[in-house]
């Protein structure tokens, strides 16, 4: 994203940021979620120590629902025809993104949002949010507010208790966004006063104490499936559920073990309903139609988020510049979303499709290329790595000497950088050979220059 010189809207000094100003769902899978969350056009500026968000001319457009929408803050104060100067650049791009055969006249007929906040609620109401969901959501937030500016644990805790109803999986899903957005910001206290404030609600809270509970059953089960290891067969996988204290355990189980639910496990459960009489029997046939109901459920979960996935990666492919919008999404990319995206190019392989098996092939070497460690990340760990004793310094020095051209400035920033969050987390033992070796390396590179190396 380019960066654009603003003004900061609290001290009116010029600043870099930023600035987004076409949120196309159609090019980038993640422009919606951006917009609707609030996590763009982000500033702090270094005068003031203002933040917030930018303002800033917005388009949004939505091809799956032939939506075209426009805000201009109304601040700006301008006349029509300056906004639709100011706008039209940005529509132009929506259009020439589009084949021939994918314009359509709603292009030629942008709806004008007169607030930012309308424009989300028109984007919500589209996917079918109403808006008594969009107040229940806002009740959420402002119930996360008044909890996040309490003064005492205590005041946290009686919050809590009076509002108890509202703090539902929605609650923790906006609680988990708004400290990822600290986190990417850099806002280190905030995140820590979310994390903090979110420890709190977990136990407090009816909903919270039910997500420990389900926590402490997964972690349960797992420890029973790695104390067999080896030995796990589907008999004694079978003894497992059959033995499992409550269904939330059974239900860690099957989520855990679902590629062994097959015929030959099933047979087992079948054979073991043979062999069995009166309530042992009839527990085993009860066992059997709730593993049949959970796996049931798991694999209509995962055709879901498979389905999804296959929709994202087609967006991105169909983008003109799909490498860019794969970095601007990699958060989406896990063994899940590789998966899908080999079994794409095996399809694609298959059928000869020349075209999108190239474009497959760039973005499996983009992912290859970014998962590749930078070779100053490698040396900094390898430096860390060294023991803090009478020979750390000559042990660095050595290492040092035998890359002499990744000792650069990039290098001694990237050493600045660690130093610093690594005092920000409270470890005082690393901070202290962090910043010990920075001074190493800055006298390092220092010597060299003086040598004419």
């Amino acid at each position: 994203m380019p960066k654009t010189r603003i003004s900061c809207p609290n001290c009116r000094q010029p600043i870099t940021a930023e600035i987004e100003q076409l949120f196309d769902a159609g090019q980038d899978p993640n422009a919606k979620q951006r917009l609707l969350s609030g996590g763009f056009n982000q500033i702090q500026c270094p005068f003031c120590g203002y933040r917030g968000n930018a303002a800033s001319a917005i388009v949004y457009h939505d091809p799956s629902k032939e939506m075209l929408m426009t805000f201009v803050p109304p601040e700006f104060n301008l006349p029509i025809n300056e906004q639709e100067r100011l706008l039209g650049g940005l529509i132009n791009q929506v259009v020439n993104s589009l084949p021939q055969e994918r314009r359509k006249a709603y292009l030629l007929r942008p709806q004008a949002a007169f607030t930012l906040q309308g424009m989300i609620e028109r984007i919500l109401e589209a996917d079918g949010i109403t808006k008594d969901m969009i107040q229940s959501q806002q009740q959420r937030l402002n119930l996360l507010q008044r909890l996040a500016g309490a003064s005492t644990q205590e005041v946290q805790a009686e919050m809590v208790r009076q509002d108890d109803a509202l703090i539902d999986a929605e609650f923790f899903t906006l609680l988990q966004r708004l400290m990822e957005s600290a986190a990417a910001t850099g806002d280190q206290a905030s995140a820590k006063k979310l994390e903090e404030l979110q420890a709190t609600i977990l136990q407090d809270s009816t909903f919270g104490r039910d997500l420990l509970a389900q926590s402490q059953e997964v972690q349960a089960a797992v420890k029973e499936l790695q104390a067999l290891g080896k030995e796990l067969t589907r008999e004694k996988l079978l003894d497992l559920m059959v033995n499992a204290p409550n269904e939330i355990r059974l239900q860690a189980l099957v989520s855990l073990t679902r590629p062994a639910m097959d015929y030959s496990f099933f047979q087992v459960l079948s054979d073991r309903i043979d062999r069995s009489r009166g309530d042992g029997r009839e527990r085993l046939v009860e066992l059997r139609g709730k593993i049949l109901e959970m796996t049931t459920e798991i694999d209509k979960q995962i055709e879901v988020r498979r389905s999804e996935t296959k929709k994202m990666i087609d967006t991105i492919l169909e983008a003109p510049n799909p490498e860019q919008i794969l970095v601007q999404n990699l958060q989406v990319v896990d063994e899940f979303f590789l998966r899908e995206l080999n079994g794409m190019e095996e399809e694609a392989r298959k059928v000869g499709d020349l075209g999108k098996l190239e474009k497959i092939h760039r973005l499996l070497g983009a992912l290859e290329q970014m998962s590749q460690q930078p070779p100053e990340v490698a040396l900094v760990e390898e430096l860390l790595d060294v023991p803090d004793d009478e020979q750390q310094e000559t042990a660095w020095r050595e290492i040092m000497s035998n890359s002499p051209d990744l000792i650069t400035p990039e290098f001694l920033d990237a050493l600045t950088a660690i130093a610093s969050q690594v005092q920000e987390s409270g470890d005082e033992t690393l901070a202290r050979r962090v910043m010990k070796l920075n001074r190493l390396a800055v006298r390092f590179s220092m010597e060299r220059q003086l040598k004419g190396s």
